[in-house]
């Protein structure tokens, strides 16, 4: 291990760790506001960078960069489609929820249908953080740490073993920092992340250009973009990551789920001071999502150049960056990963904590205190589970997504009913999250269907929606819903963000047309 990079990590961490507990400490949370929602009283800065960092953490980095390595661009869907989706949120959903001053989603379901769906939603959402979320967090930092620094080498325990150490330790910083700053505490700190990433983080593209290049980043560059250019098309076929269909279909869905109905990301709009601030911060958090695939999965396709092909896939981000980075970069980077995860994983915790003691456990004495506890415990399964993707097949990002749509897509799908109908009933949405689990599980899990996991998705959505509505029809509710408003904070929208929305959009279709056959690919 490298004592220059060692010491670079630790001054950044030690930086890190002691700006958010200075703020931290002026804002500690004595309330269930402020530790789920910073008192609603954040800016679109604050917003924007905790929404973003709460999207992305080293489970990304390693996933994105292992499939442009071993395919294409095409994986940069994941990020770059989801802008589109983003802006709509920000215009039609969003205001919906702050007008009506839930604090979870599935206080709206429980508004549409009754409080066992609110309860039944909340379980899975629980289930979710707890199988997947977070284990995948904490292991894809872990996975991290010990390709750039090494640990099993230095300490002398095998690779599985330092896998949970690594974990543990992960786990157990995530918990403090949530416990000590909440929601306020981790926007600080996104805030910071964000301001890292967009500045030395993006020299990573230029060190790999020059270690290809031979010292010359030219050199590297024009070997990109004139050799194996099919590496650089976006435009996804058949047998490629994301073949470019699923955009339109399961892809879209998934991320309008993610962007509408995750709790961990909606909680960090619902702190927002006002709804203009509130849709600032999502444009800011879009303009940041079309600037992310440099680090994403440029990094993958000039590693591809580089080695080839590596033994490990999914160690391809870290040796990378340990092979051509400076010292005090590597340092510096390994930080930057270590904090985008911490964040993830602490806005996971957090909003498990907020439906848990908002929704399962309302009006049970001792709120914070048990809030608290659930995090502790929350953190603690996380550690026990995560070290055991080691084993899972398909590479860490795809079986993320996955295993993750088998939560999210059948919520979506009661929650678009519950918007676009008044009289479907409580009854229909129960019978359809049952039925789109148990099919989706089946045929991801249990039968070889030979269809791209997203069209399924989209299928399966259709059909239950057909099921909703057939039920009701059957037996409609009695009354037809109404939503009640219930303000917290200002309402009047950003009068700019037509504008922003039409900028982003034209910016994903123009990255669309350089990473084509038209474009770089040609």
């Amino acid at each position: 291990m490298n004592a220059v990079t060692l010491i670079a990590f630790f001054i950044t961490v030690a930086t890190a760790a002691w700006l958010v507990w200075r703020s931290a400490r002026r804002t500690k949370p004595v309330t269930a506001a402020g530790l789920f929602f910073g008192n609603r009283d954040l800016g679109f800065v604050a917003v924007g960078c905790g929404l973003i960092f709460a999207n992305i953490n080293t489970t990304s980095f390693i996933g994105e960069n292992e499939l442009t390595f071993t395919n294409n661009m095409s994986v940069m869907a994941w990020g770059v489609t989801s802008v589109v989706v983003m802006m709509v949120v920000a215009e039609f959903i969003l205001p919906i929820y702050l007008k009506t001053g839930i604090s979870t989603t599935p206080d709206f379901l429980e508004m549409r249908y009754d409080r066992q769906t609110k309860t039944f939603v909340s379980l899975i959402f629980l289930l979710n953080y707890i199988v997947n979320l977070l284990p995948s967090v904490l292991y894809g930092a872990a996975v991290a740490l010990e390709g750039l620094f090494g640990v099993s080498e230095l300490t002398g325990l095998g690779y599985w073993p330092t896998i949970w150490l690594l974990v543990a330790v992960m786990g157990a910083l995530g918990t403090l920092f949530s416990l000590r700053g909440g929601l306020k505490g981790m926007t600080v700190s996104g805030t910071m992340l964000g301001l890292a990433m967009f500045t030395g983080g993006l020299l990573l593209p230029y060190f790999a250009l020059r270690h290809l290049g031979l010292g010359n980043w030219q050199t590297g560059l024009e070997t990109v973009l004139t050799t194996e250019t099919y590496r650089l098309n976006a435009i996804g076929g058949p047998h490629d990551a994301i073949p470019f269909g699923t955009i339109f279909t399961g892809m879209l869905l998934v991320n309008l789920y993610y962007w509408s109905t995750e709790q961990y990301i909606v909680q960090q709009a619902l702190g927002s001071r006002d709804l203009a601030s509130c849709q600032k911060g999502m444009a800011l958090a879009g303009l940041g999502k079309l600037v992310l695939p440099l680090l994403l999965n440029v990094p993958g396709i000039v590693a591809a150049h580089i080695y080839g092909s590596l033994p490990h896939s999914a160690s391809v981000f870290s040796t990378l960056i340990r092979d051509v980075a400076p010292p005090v970069y590597t340092g510096f980077m390994a930080a930057l990963l270590a904090g985008a995860s911490l964040t993830t994983f602490i806005a996971g915790i957090n909003s498990s904590a907020t439906l848990y003691v908002l929704n399962l456990r309302k009006g049970a004495p001792g709120g914070m205190r048990t809030a608290r506890r659930f995090e502790v415990l929350l953190c603690a399964s996380a550690v026990c589970i995560a070290p055991f993707i080691h084993f899972t097949q398909g590479g860490l990002y795809t079986w993320l997504q996955k295993v993750g749509a088998l939560f999210s897509v059948p919520i979506f799908t009661i929650m678009v009913v519950g918007f676009l109908t008044r009289r479907v009933p409580a009854l229909a949405a129960k019978v359809g999250l049952a039925f789109f689990i148990a099919c989706y599980a089946m045929s991801q899990f249990v039968v070889d269907v030979g269809m791209h996991f997203l069209h399924v998705l989209a299928i399966l959505f259709v059909v239950t929606v057909l099921l909703m509505l057939a039920i009701g029809k059957w037996r409609p509710r009695e009354a037809a819903f109404v939503l009640q408003w219930n303000n917290l904070v200002e309402v009047t929208p950003w009068k700019w963000r037509y504008l922003a929305m039409g900028l982003l959009i034209a910016l994903v279709i123009g990255l669309y047309v350089v990473f084509s056959p038209l474009g770089l690919a040609r």
